[in-house]
């Protein structure tokens, strides 16, 4: 097997130490040797870039280019396949080589990067995300017609809940389907029509059988949470994480350092529904009302959660963002208090921890996977890193 070095490079390999000079060697697709002098059959120069592992993101919508229901609603059905491969090419693009799909992509998805036929970063996928009726994922309109933004589909099963014993139901069917997460709302959103944001969504009975079951098959749960009493419920059902945390309160806040609860902020989501329908996207009054009323009470929450030493791991949600412009997250992170490598460590290490695959990945370690983005200049100035990324390995294969 030929022998790959980076040489003369700086290395953030992930683990916490500072960015020092260091030699990269890969081999088979994994990362053998650290160090200096090292040797290899082909040589990268690296002077004047960093090695870091490749970037994560936690929450990721594959299938969605728009927030346009209307627009979304007009398309053939197999289009959102098309748009698939297209967004997984810009994502694994930008150095993001691990998603976590957070409702839309099925298995064949996953498989089908897995096994080549498409180019993307290394997928889990929760398939849909749970919800009561006249919850987020419940697409009911006061008309009374149903149009789904991330509707069930051969691949994914209805999103529809209530009561224990549905809920056991259900994520038994979700694995079943190919599950790796799963994912519930355990509060109401800004893009359903119906709900409120502020408000909780299932009963502690419901959701604690969702984690007995989803523990049994061996599946963490991420919770899309914003009302504060909706967080404080997922955290002490067990769920492993928080998705937005929009009203996390002091109390959220200690219940999660309590649980060693991670917290996915997303930031750049709110942004980017008011993005959107300031580009002509189709979007409700009362949903772009929300997306407004969010942004600045989200940004104090995940401040305190930072200051507080909240575990945080880097995600999105795009697909309500472009694709491809995922690492807008870690400035407005940095703006928040995050200390640059903290950062940098909230999209590698940390979000391997919360996936559960840092056997495999997320640091620059002999015996981990051969993922690695290549970044001239300083890895820490976040506004114009997706500019200077010169170049992305996944599993010792350069595929950007």
């Amino acid at each position: 097997m030929t022998r790959i070095v980076f040489r003369g490079g700086t290395v953030f390999d992930g683990t916490g130490a500072a960015p020092a000079a260091a030699d990269v060697v890969l081999e088979d697709g994994r990362i053998v040797d650290v160090g200096s002098g090292l040797d290899g059959d082909e040589a990268i120069d690296a002077a004047g870039r960093t090695i870091l592992p490749g970037f994560f993101d936690c929450h990721v919508h594959v299938i969605l280019d728009t927030v346009d229901v209307w627009r979304l609603t007009n398309r053939p059905y197999s289009m959102r396949y098309y748009v698939a491969a297209r967004n997984l090419a810009a994502t694994l693009a930008t150095g993001i080589t691990s998603i976590r799909d957070a409702g839309g992509a099925d298995l064949g998805i996953k498989e089908a990067v897995r096994d080549g036929l498409i180019g993307g970063p290394r997928m889990q996928v929760s398939l849909t995300m749970l919800s009561q009726t006249g919850g987020h994922s419940d697409d009911w309109y006061p008309s009374g017609s149903i149009v789904p933004m991330l509707g069930a589909t051969p691949g994914v099963p209805g999103a529809i809940v209530d009561g224990p014993d549905e809920m056991r139901r259900k994520v038994r069917e979700l694995h079943r389907m190919g599950a790796d997460v799963v994912k519930v709302a355990t509060s109401g959103g800004v893009l359903s029509a119906r709900d409120n944001p502020a408000h909780a969504h299932f009963r502690p009975a419901e959701l604690e059988v969702l984690v007995e079951e989803a523990t049994a098959a061996g599946m963490f749960v991420m919770a899309h949470a914003q009302a504060a009493d909706g967080i404080r419920n997922a955290v002490r059902a067990g769920i492993r994480s928080i998705e937005h945390g929009v009203f996390l309160d002091d109390e959220g806040i200690e219940l999660m350092l309590r649980n060693g609860t991670w917290l996915v902020p997303t930031l750049v989501a709110p942004l980017g529904v008011v993005e959107a329908a300031e580009a002509g996207a189709a979007i409700p009054a009362n949903v772009l009302e929300k997306a407004i009323a969010v942004i600045d009470v989200h940004r104090s929450a995940v401040r305190r959660a930072i200051a507080a030493g909240v575990r945080v791991a880097m995600g999105t949600d795009s697909g309500v963002t472009p694709h491809g412009r995922n690492l807008r997250e870690l400035a407005l992170m940095a703006e928040l208090g995050m200390a640059p490598g903290a950062v940098l460590e909230a999209t590698t290490r940390s979000a391997a921890q919360l996936l559960g695959v840092t056997d495999d990945r997320g640091t620059i370690e002999p015996g981990k996977a051969a993922d690695l983005v290549l970044v001239a200049g300083d890895p820490y100035e976040f506004g114009t890193l997706a500019d200077r990324i010169e170049a992305v390995w996944l599993a010792g294969r350069r595929v950007a």
